[in-house]
């Protein structure tokens, strides 16, 4: 059976409970959800693991806060023999409107601090990436507030949409390949 390891950024605690910033732990928890698993506290990371259609899914949510995900992500893929390309990183986007999600193969941090602390511990930007655009609607200077703000009401629809979409794309993604999951994927909108 193949494995994948199925990253949702985000920090623990629950003051950043259904913040903009912990999107990647709100698809990872549906994700589990819809294949009746459950999270369990493991080493530098609350853990599942789901076998679905041949394929093995190890995921994970680091414990280690958003800004150093990098020392979880580099223990389980290595714990787990698990190559970076069958990674998959589930992470925010300020770039990105509510209305997109972005999948790609490889690429910068673009500012965002959890993606440049993996690039540093695995000395690569070549690591698959999902990004949940979240829009940027807020003044100058008051990026950090954005990102830790929870979802406004009349948002709440197209983030359930595009987390379920997620699920979908975590299965795709290890089926039939990221090329053509990213094909289907990186013109959708929401």
């Amino acid at each position: 059976m193949s494995k994948f390891l199925i990253i949702g950024l985000g920090n623990p605690g629950n003051e950043y409970v259904n913040t903009r910033h912990n999107i990647g732990f709100d698809v990872l928890n549906a994700f589990v959800l819809k294949h009746n698993a459950f999270f369990q506290s493991s080493r530098l990371a609350d853990l599942a693991e789901i076998k679905f259609k041949g394929k093995i899914f190890v995921c994970i949510k680091p414990t280690t806060f958003m800004n150093l995900s990098g020392r979880a992500i580099k223990y389980w893929l290595d714990k787990e023999k698990i190559a970076v390309e069958h990674s998959l990183t589930i992470v925010d986007d300020l770039a990105l409107p509510l209305s997109k999600l972005r999948l790609r193969k490889r690429g910068s941090d673009a500012g965002h601090n959890g993606l440049r602390d993996i690039q540093n511990i695995l000395g690569t930007d070549e690591f698959p990436k999902l990004r949940f655009g979240i829009g940027n609607q807020f003044p100058r200077g008051m990026q950090v507030e954005f990102v830790l703000s929870r979802w406004l009401k009349e948002e709440v629809p197209v983030v359930k949409t595009k987390i379920e979409k997620c699920s979908e794309i975590i299965e795709m993604f290890a089926t039939i390949g990221i090329d053509r999951t990213m094909s289907e994927v990186n013109h959708l909108n929401f």
